[in-house]
């Protein structure tokens, strides 16, 4: 068999195919690439204008999801959704609600400097006015004359009385008394009953009398008092429309359009006459709220609270990097004064829900899923389409601390979760309404196909990076070689990896080296610098294991050959970095039933998967050496020096080529390594990490004494489309130091490792007898024939002579 060229261990990116000299002359990609399928998932969902449609976006962290998503929002032209303004302003019959006004978007700031402009102004002008003379002399005026009334009144009920020898006397403020006179002064308890019976009864009469018309005169004085309240209160709001309704009136006709506005504002008017001591009072507690909430010293009562403000037709996107409950449901502020708890409508803040409201919002589902009540609190919000601002500390405790309950806001939201699949599957899973609340999901490819076409927008890609992270330019080979770099991930020749984290870091790297030597472009040395730079921050762990190969702690055969003894290939991870080892599979043969048994699955080292590789390997010896008479020869494999537990069959070629080494008897290459999954027909199915394992042998070889020239690796044919083999590996390929073979049946393996052909049965299942199957078919024969004459000259004979 001949080893692959050079063209299939490594796909270059030929220059010519990338027609510019620098990712200069290149247009940025306004969009991620190769993400048609998420794309238009996306697009979809934000155009469908019924409830329920919102996004799941589904992959890997570091493929673009949320740049994506913000890039889409920002080149995406929204007709449908409007942006508003949300406020709060007191609700003066109920102030435990508070009122919610909806504007249009820019309306709700100038709202909010009317009224401090109005408020501003009335906490001048009235104190000025209501204590000016002219005010002050009306109300004197108006004051005397009631006062005057009610004197004459009292006046005829006293006169009546002095005519009556009864005097009427003050005893508190409308508390009056009708004494019997003795002269000037009033009768005593002695000298009342001193006087005879008729003067006494006399008395009495008249009192009673005078008492009847005292309270007549009283309840006019009432009816008097209440009218002077009333007509106090018409002069206030006559002066207060005098200096103030001009003011109103303008901010009504400029709010026409808007019912609730106007309506508010005639409240407004209706509150300011009732509560004038507001502005004619410095009151404490205003004042300390104000300051404690570190707003401004006004008449909180007539502030407008404006809780959420977009520029006029700009359709609001917020990303929520902390969705605590607070943070997207809002909540309300307290203020601590004198030791008492206070609030009110003012002290309403927003939260994300509230600013995006109109528009998108973008969460990642971990953290969303991560925050206690937040989860129910968001499909609440999105099943009714409002948001109530719920205070979390009556939810979590049972205390009955008074506090407001604003108005719900309407919610008109389309909301945008990132996350794994692992979560998305969980979701779908355990939440019957998740699948109605987010009902399209956006699938992020890891990778997209490798052409010319492809190639180039990939260029434009790392273009628009560049431009994004402010970086160097890329030169034409620099691009080439990060484009190779991306097949290397994908780990496929015709396949560039979408995973944008990846090559932002890389570039990102490749400019802090070129920086570093003064270049005025990143280069292809400055890119590899930076890989190097990247794989030797890694390599800690790695080494140690070479180390050991090169030391002999790890026994390692690289040159000779050995009876069941295949040097097989892993790939290790530490940490996001891979790197591949070359493990000494061994087999032995020994009489038995012909059960092959799995020393790591025995003793729990083996994971399920590699255990159904070894059944599936035990299942094809026994199809090919069993099929008419048991096999005799039973077989034990295991991975040599291992002390941790082993998983995954891309060992089950090299165990098999090993079992077949051990009873055949005949020798294997240890120059050759060789990795490959069989299946039970005994074609040799593809593995991952080819590229790896191929360098961890290649390294292997060269530790343990350096290049023969004879060395190289195994692989399946199906794995040839994943090399993207190392620089160091090409070259000595090219020099004919290393060889990489390709199989496709365990039959081309095992004719390489043995350096005999495998054989082909004939028609009665016979194999040539110096093929290897040969060889273990004849060993066979002889087992059982030795098998039959044991069994002959155990069994008792049925001679009667020997009786």
């Amino acid at each position: 068999m001949k080893s692959l060229p050079l063209q299939q261990l490594y796909k270059s990116c030929v220059l010519k195919d990338l027609p510019f000299k620098t990712t200069r002359q290149l247009e940025p990609l306004a969009e991620i690439v190769g993400q048609n399928r998420a794309q238009e998932a996306v697009r979809f969902a934000l155009a469908m204008p019924h409830g329920g449609y919102n996004v799941y976006a589904v992959g890997r962290n570091g493929l673009g999801k949320r740049t994506m998503m913000l890039r889409y929002l920002e080149h995406h032209v929204d007709t449908e959704h409007q942006s508003h303004d949300w406020c709060y302003v007191a609700n003066f019959e109920e102030p435990r609600n508070p009122r919610l006004l909806k504007l249009p978007g820019g309306d709700g700031t100038q709202l909010k400097q009317d009224m401090e402009k109005l408020m501003s102004r009335l906490m001048k002008v009235i104190p000025q006015t209501f204590e000016g003379d002219s005010f002050l002399e009306r109300a004197e005026q108006l004051k005397n004359e009631y006062a005057k009334k009610q004197e004459d009144e009292l006046e005829k009920v006293a006169a009546q009385a002095r005519r009556k020898k009864v005097s009427l006397t003050v005893t508190t403020p409308g508390g009056y008394r009708l004494v019997a006179m003795n002269g000037e002064e009033p009768h005593t308890a002695e000298t009342f009953e001193a006087l005879s019976e008729d003067k006494r009864e006399k008395f009495e009469e008249d009192i009673n009398k005078l008492e009847k018309k005292l309270r007549q005169a009283l309840r006019k004085l009432a009816d008097w008092e209440q009218e002077y309240a009333e007509k106090q209160e018409a002069l206030n709001k006559e002066t207060l429309e005098g200096i103030a309704g001009h003011q109103i009136d303008e901010l009504i006709a400029k709010y026409s359009a808007l019912p609730d506005v106007v309506s508010y504002l005639e409240a407004v008017r209706e509150d300011l006459a009732e509560n004038l001591d507001i502005f004619l009072d410095d009151e404490d507690e205003q004042v300390a709220i104000a300051y404690a909430s570190l707003d401004k010293k006004m008449p909180r009562r007539y502030l407008v609270n404006l809780l959420v403000h977009q520029k006029t037709n700009e359709v609001p996107v917020v990303v929520e990097d902390n969705p605590t409950y607070h943070n997207l449901f809002g909540y309300v502020e307290n203020v601590t004064y004198k030791g008492t708890v206070f609030t009110d409508f003012s002290l309403i803040r927003p939260g994300s829900l509230h600013r995006a409201n109109g528009g998108y919002l973008l969460m990642d589902a971990i953290k969303v899923l991560e925050q206690p009540f937040v989860w129910d609190g968001l499909k609440r919000a999105l099943r009714s389409r409002s948001i109530q601002i719920n205070s979390l500390e009556r939810e979590m405790t049972l205390s009955g601390a008074i506090s407001i309950e604003p108005e719900a806001v309407p919610l008109d939201v389309k909301l945008v979760l990132f996350g794994d699949r692992e979560t998305w599957m969980l979701l779908q899973e355990y939440d019957a309404e998740f699948a109605e609340l987010f009902r399209v999901t956006a699938d992020f490819e890891n990778e997209m196909y490798r052409s010319d076409a492809s190639q180039l927008m990939y260029a434009k890609f790392i273009a628009s990076l560049v431009v994004d992270k402010k970086l160097l330019h890329c030169d034409r080979k620099a691009v080439a070689r990060i484009i190779e770099y991306s097949a290397r991930i994908a780990e496929h020749q015709d396949r560039l990896s979408l995973h944008a984290a990846d090559i932002a870091n890389l570039l990102r790297e490749s400019d802090f080296w070129a920086r570093q030597a003064q270049a005025k472009l990143i280069t292809d040395v400055h890119v590899e610098r930076a890989l190097e730079s990247a794989r030797y921050r890694s390599s800690r762990i790695r080494d140690q294991f070479y180390d050991s190969i090169r030391d002999g702690s790890t026994l390692v055969t690289t040159t000779g050959s050995c009876v069941g003894q295949v040097n097989a290939l892993s790939v290790l991870s530490t940490g996001g970095f891979e790197f591949g080892l070359s493990n000494r599979v061994t087999a032995s043969c020994y009489y038995g039933d012909g059960a092959v048994m799995d020393i790591e699955r025995d003793v729990k080292l083996g994971g399920n998967l590699h255990s159904k590789g070894v059944m599936i390997l035990s299942s094809w010896l026994a199809s090919h050496f069993a099929v008419n008479d048991p096999m005799h020869l039973s077989a034990s494999l295991t991975f040599e020096q291992n002390y941790g537990e082993v998983d995954g069959d891309s060992a089950s070629l090299a165990e098999l080529c090993a079992l077949v080494s051990s009873l055949s008897g005949l020798p294997v290459r240890q120059d050759l390594a060789i990795t490959g999954s069989v299946n039970q027909f005994g074609e040799v199915q593809p593995i991952g990490g080819v590229n790896e394992k191929v360098e961890g042998f290649f390294t292997t070889c060269e530790l343990k004494g350096g290049l023969s020239g004879t060395q190289g690796v195994i692989i399946p044919t199906t794995n040839v489309q994943n090399l993207m083999l190392d620089s160091e590996v090409v070259k000595a390929a090219r020099a004919g130091d290393f060889s990489v073979y390709a199989v496709a049946r365990v039959e081309e393996a095992i004719t390489l490792l043995l350096g005999k052909p495998a054989g082909k049965a004939d028609d009665k299942g016979r194999y040539p007898r110096q093929s290897v199957f040969g060889i273990i078919q004849q060993r066979l024969e002889k087992m059982r024939e030795h098998e039959r004459q044991e069994h002959a000259r155990d069994e008792p004979s049925k001679d009667p002579s020997i009786h």
